[in-house]
């Protein structure tokens, strides 16, 4: 297979960038971006560290991220799973990236910046939910902001469908590499397994 190992070669494929592309990058948040991601309940967040890269996604009953000011956000870390991955990557490297969605939108919105981590009552005690609040906040200083062109998700037509009949659900994918796992049970008990689990 014919490899792409130098810069030179991969602009002469593609050419310049669309002008508007690179002229609608702001490093803090606009009156615009204050809104579209004041509206956005969910996000991916990517981290980078020794191990690799990782990416998870990040969802709220209302705004999934806290603006502070015009270059700062808040990310709550609401309970999962424990692996941590993500806030592992952050403590050792702080560069990160976001990208936020808004259901029936086909913007999405990246924030391309550095996080670090807290526990500081004062500042997790703030994201209170069914007396709940989580273990750490990341704290997110913005470098990058802009939204992504909407082709991604016209193409996919992410949000005028419902492709999910016949696919694998979570126990599938435990079963698949643990035989013995009940994957029946935990899925069809887990929507309430989850209930009490959220916060």
């Amino acid at each position: 297979m014919k490899t792409i190992d130098d810069i030179a070669a991969l602009e002469a494929i593609y050419g310049s960038p669309v002008p508007i592309s690179l002229a609608k990058v702001t490093q803090g948040l606009t009156p615009l971006y204050r809104k579209w991601i004041g509206a956005s309940s969910f996000c991916v967040l990517s981290t980078v560290g020794p191990e690799g890269t990782d990416a998870s996604p990040r969802g709220d009953d209302g705004p999934v991220v806290r603006i502070v000011d015009d270059r700062t956000l808040w990310l709550p870390d609401w309970r999962g799973n424990n692996r941590i991955d993500n806030l592992r990557n952050i403590v050792r490297d702080p560069r990160l990236s976001l990208m936020f969605m808004v259901p029936g939108s086909n913007n999405v919105v990246r924030v391309n910046g550095t996080g670090i981590l807290t526990d500081d009552p004062e500042v997790t005690g703030t994201f209170e939910q069914r007396g709940r609040n989580p273990k750490v906040v990341i704290v997110i200083r913005t470098e990058e902001i802009y939204f992504q062109c909407a082709k991604a998700i016209m193409r996919a037509g992410l949000w005028a469908q419902d492709a999910s009949e016949g696919l694998p659900s979570a126990g599938d994918f435990v079963k698949e590499v643990n035989n013995s796992f009940d994957a029946e049970s935990y899925d069809s008990g887990y929507a309430e397994y989850a209930k009490g689990r959220m916060w």
